[in-house]
């Protein structure tokens, strides 16, 4: 009897083993649902990065205003991404990356709905401006909350990945996406269509995404905050209205000298602060500080162009909104695949190598370009516009995994932000900068011609950087 017993104890419950199979299966639901919150946050703000290219021209006329409000209207969002990304960061450390990457989310979505109805430009500029703030916000956070869904390096990996190929399917997408609504509804759309994927995004992030661990003692850096903001500010407020004004300008010299004062200050924070927002002593690293420099260079010339191109498709060109979006297909749709391709090209011939083509290729393409001319049809610069989208997209990758490879793990959260931080100031500047090299009509293809030089110089010094940088 007593064997006959512990024969029938030993037999596993199966409404155990059903309950445990339905917690797993909730659990898996969880995380997977927990990493599309994710990626809708961080690909809503990377397909506002372009989609608002394609309205520049539709937006001027609605709302009046020359070159230098347009680039205010990109200015406006880059600036305060670039600016607040690492505090954003910090922040979600403090209390929570769960409640501040909501927040975000709803800043992003009330911002957005803001950009919609804004009856004149000031008001679409300082709407923008918020929309760069949720952006910010948005980013760090929504790694953070990735990381702590996914303990398991290999799943985290794999779940990383997904986050950022979404992200380079909204940048592929939002120059058709966005001129095909222009077409259809106008240009007031192309921010409406972030309530539906804003509201999404917090619901899911509400239901599914678990908090995170909250780091009371983590101390937000505000006086650097401040400084960092309002040198941006300054230089790229100096170099756009320099266009306009003229760069003898009493307001513009006025405002490359504050630009350099805030510098200053800023840089005497950090060095004094306890927790500063950006760690100085991380540019001790060669390869980190290499890193973060291709990274700005290489933002200043692919955005200042996307920048030219878009005025000079639709205004020199005539192009419609959504015929200016197919343009930039092939341009964007470079990127994806050739990012798939990168890391097996690393593992070759390493890292600083594959950098330093995928800038040489750009460069090329740049070069490919100077010959533009008003009418010159598409199907002579397709091929080197999509050269210059290869080139990005070779380089990105073993780009950002060198950065982070340069520091200690337990540093990879800020690396990632100083980054992000400074690609997004390399296309503030980019923007600044060839807009107002090709704001007037009657000089618009100098300027192009010599946005064009710029980029490839700074392309191909990008590449000469990390790679010599390295070799020494």
């Amino acid at each position: 009897m007593r064997s006959t017993s512990l024969k029938f104890q030993s037999r596993p419950d199966p409404r155990a083993a059903s309950r445990s199979k339905r917690i797993s299966a909730r659990l898996n639901l969880s995380t997977s649902l927990t990493l599309a919150a994710m990626s809708l946050g961080y690909s809503v703000v990377q397909l506002d990065v372009t989609i608002v290219n394609t309205a520049l021209n539709s937006i001027g006329t609605s709302l009046g205003g020359g070159v230098a409000e347009l680039q205010w209207v990109v200015s406006a969002y880059t600036i305060a991404f670039a600016a607040f990304i690492l505090t954003a960061g910090a922040l979600g450390d403090r209390i929570g990356a769960k409640r501040v990457f909501m927040a975000g989310f709803a800043i992003f979505t009330a911002a957005s709905v803001a950009c919609a109805i804004a009856p004149h430009a000031a008001i679409l500029i300082a709407a923008r401006a918020v929309q760069g703030l949720g952006a910010a916000i948005l980013v760090p956070n929504s790694l953070a909350l990735l990381s702590h869904a996914y303990p398991d390096q290999k799943q985290r990996g794999r779940a990383v990945g997904i986050w950022a190929a979404g992200a380079s399917l909204a940048l592929t997408s939002g120059p058709l996406l966005g001129g095909g609504l222009i077409a259809l509804i106008g240009w007031r759309s192309i921010f409406l269509v972030n309530l539906p994927i804003g509201l999404a995004g917090l619901w899911l992030s509400w239901r599914y995404a678990s908090e995170t661990t909250r780091t009371p003692q983590r101390e937000i850096d505000f006086p650097g905050q401040i400084a960092a903001t309002a040198a941006l500010g300054c230089l790229a407020g100096a170099i756009i209205e320099g266009g306009t004004l003229g760069w003898s300008n009493a307001f513009v010299i006025a405002g490359f000298a504050a630009s350099a004062a805030f510098a200053v200050l800023f840089v005497l924070q950090e060095r004094r602060a306890p927790q500063p927002m950006l760690p100085l002593s991380l540019f001790r690293h060669r390869l980190f500080a290499l890193t973060s420099l291709v990274g700005l260079l290489v933002n200043v010339a692919f955005y200042g162009l996307i920048f030219v191109f878009s005025l000079y498709f639709q205004r020199v060109n005539g192009l419609s909104p959504f015929a200016t979006g197919l343009a930039f297909v092939p341009m964007m749709g470079a990127v994806l695949p050739v990012n798939l391709l990168a890391a097996r090209v690393a593992e070759r011939i390493g890292a600083p190598a594959t950098i330093a083509i995928g800038a040489a290729l750009s460069a090329f393409g740049c070069l490919a370009l100077i010959g533009i001319e008003p009418g010159t049809s598409y199907w002579e610069i397709g091929a080197q516009l999509t050269i210059i989208g290869g080139g990005l997209g070779l380089l990105v990758p073993p780009l950002t995994s060198a950065l982070l490879g340069s520091v200690e793990k337990s540093r990879s959260g800020v690396a990632a932000g100083v980054l992000n931080s400074t690609r997004q100031t390399g296309s503030v500047l980019g923007v600044a900068l060839f807009g107002s090299l090709a704001g007037q009509p009657s000089t618009f293809m100098t300027g192009a011609h010599g946005s064009l030089v710029i980029s490839a110089g700074l392309l191909l010094a990008a590449g000469a950087a990390i790679w010599r940088g390295v070799q020494r």
